[in-house]
């Protein structure tokens, strides 16, 4: 005869749940069709010990209260997804014995059990496992089975892979999907994106030349090679990008650009596809762009003072903020900050941008397209005519949106840009070359902030040193300057890819448009940075120092992005 075992309702009621907060569970199990114990988790907010010690009464099993990670075994977890272990909330452990031992965080895993004694072809045996430690143990399992984009390619080379392409030549008259030769290209694809989430990537770079293909990742901002596929793989694996991001696969003669929106390790991320024909095939570079990213000025590097300057003067009425320097050092997220901060209902915030690469909440943003003549100029000319407290124009390049940008501000709006010059001084020559009228340079530029992005040395493996006069000397640097700071060098370990270095963060110069500044704003750059210096502003290469004297980074690093000239000045 079978035992009786108490129903969920009876043993959660035990367990402290009110009856009011299980009606509302079942109602919640009903409407979302989660079971009954995740409903009782979100709802009561049980804890997932007690859910988990509810559903091993009822099934009569086993509750393990923690998982070693160490004795999952990853060939287990191979033939099944990532998405359907957490859905149905469970994970394939060990063997145990004759049996596979399953952990279940819900009792909706149960029906899969008979599919998963096929899969394995061992009888399964069940124990309960409280969620928050199945989640987490599933996430870094996971992990640890996603094989590299090289092991792919290796295993493809094994089976042969390619070998029956004719020369790259993708049969457009199949569907990917059909072709038998084109599915481990999806798998190699899905494991590219995937491991370059996993090493912190900001662009995948798929280059052909005559005999193969080079894959690098750009990771804090130094290209590093990944794997070279052979380049009869070339055309299916650009095809196979294409179609993720809608293009056109039978066009590779002009460029072309795309977005892909995936969801990689439970994060959402956009990729912004661009392709470019050349000698061997088209060249692809994807950026990678993660949503939801937060957006804070404390958190870009700037030091307590800059940062309460720079609030300072993101607050005026109107004038013109710059932020300047070289393609990737970090201006639009400066300027994302900037706007993040002093974002509120009560201002109407505006953007040009080219692209748009983060969505702000509550904040207009528009997309230039010469194609139809909306330039940053057309564009900021038709944003004045919507009622704006502030405009973003992503970059000024031409002599026409600079006197747009200028009208602007003198006209009661704050206005936020960039300019290509190497420092902040440099700016006020650069808008008087495009053909702005040097009076109008000094009265509406309000501040100019110069950068660069460093990396940072990683935490894991870094080595205190004291550095040698000739390694000061090369870096104009006086030992005086240093005090008596511990200096860190790199060195390199698994957890920062052995490059010594692991995430970056800024390096700023704030010049401060004052009467002393406007004075001798027509004037050459030397001069407005000497009064600048006079005044008290912080150059690139003195933050740099103090970034070495904070051992966020190395003296290496900022010789590397910082001006033999810039590290002469005292």
């Amino acid at each position: 005869m079978a035992v009786r075992r108490p129903a969920y309702d009876d043993l959660l009621l035990r367990a402290g749940v009110e009856p009011q907060k299980l009606r509302e569970a079942h109602r919640e199990s009903d409407r979302s069709g989660v079971g009954i114990l995740e409903s009782v988790s979100r709802v009561h907010g049980a804890s997932p010990a007690v859910v988990a010690t509810a559903l091993a009464e009822v099934l009569g099993l086993r509750v393990h209260e923690q998982i070693n990670l160490d004795d999952v075994d990853v060939e287990l977890i191979r033939p099944i997804s990532l998405a359907m272990a957490r859905e149905e909330v469970f994970l394939p452990i060990c063997h145990d014995g004759a049996f596979v031992r399953v952990g279940i965080g819900d009792e909706r895993a149960m029906r899969l059990l008979p599919d998963l004694r096929l899969l394995y072809k061992k009888p399964i045996r069940p124990v309960v496992v409280p969620t928050d430690v199945l989640r987490d143990v599933t996430n870094k399992a996971f992990d640890r089975a996603a094989r590299s984009a090289s092991s792919v390619m290796e295993q493809m080379r094994d089976e042969g892979v390619g070998e029956d392409i004719d020369d790259g030549n993708l049969n457009l008259d199949a569907d990917l999907l059909d072709d038998p030769n084109q599915a481990p290209i999806i798998k190699f694809v899905n494991t590219l994106l995937t491991q370059a989430v996993k090493d912190r990537a900001s662009d995948i770079h798929i280059e052909p030349f005559e005999r193969e293909l080079a894959v690098r990742f750009r990771i804090d901002g130094v290209l590093y090679e990944i794997v070279k596929p052979p380049a009869k793989l070339q055309a299916s694996i650009v095809s196979r990008v294409k179609i993720m991001s809608g293009l056109n696969i039978a066009e590779k003669r002009i460029p072309q650009d795309g977005r892909i929106r995936t969801r990689i390790a439970g994060r959402e991320i956009d990729l912004r596809v661009s392709t470019l024909p050349v000698r061997h095939g088209e060249r692809v570079v994807m950026r990678i762009l993660e949503k939801g990213t937060v957006f804070n000025l404390d958190q870009i590097g700037m030091g307590a003072k800059m940062v309460a300057d720079f609030r300072a003067l993101i607050q005026k009425p109107y004038g013109i903020v710059l932020v300047t320097g070289p393609t990737g050092s970090g201006k639009t997220t400066t300027l994302y900050s900037a706007l993040a901060e002093i974002n509120a209902p009560d201002l109407n915030i505006l953007t040009i941008e080219d692209p748009i690469e983060y969505e702000l909440k509550g904040i207009g943003q528009t997309q230039v397209n010469p194609k139809i003549d909306l330039t940053f100029a057309s564009a900021l000319r038709a944003h004045l005519r919507q009622d704006p407290d502030i405009i973003m124009v992503g970059e000024i390049r031409d002599k026409e949106t600079a006197d747009n940008a200028v009208q602007a501000s003198l006209t009661g709006h704050l206005v936020f840009s960039t300019l290509h010059t190497n420092d902040a001084p440099t700016a006020f020559t650069r808008l008087i070359d495009m053909g702005v009228e040097p009076f109008l340079v000094g009265s509406s530029l309000v501040a100019v902030q110069a950068q660069r992005l460093v990396r940072r040395l990683c935490p894991t493996c870094k080595v205190a040193y004291v550095p040698s006069d000739a390694e000061l000397a090369s870096a104009r640097i006086q030992r005086h300057e240093l005090g008596d700071h511990t200096i860190y060098k790199s060195a390199g370990c698994p957890a920062c890819l052995k490059t010594g270095y692991k995430g970056r963060t800024g390096i700023y110069e704030l010049l401060i448009v004052t009467d002393g500044i406007r004075e001798v704003a027509t004037q050459s750059a030397a001069v407005i940075k000497k009064r600048a210096i006079e005044e008290g502003m912080l150059t690139l290469r003195d933050d740099g120092v103090r970034k070495i004297c904070e051992g966020a980074t190395s003296i290496d690093e900022v010789m590397r992005v910082v001006t033999t000239e810039g590290l002469a000045e005292v």
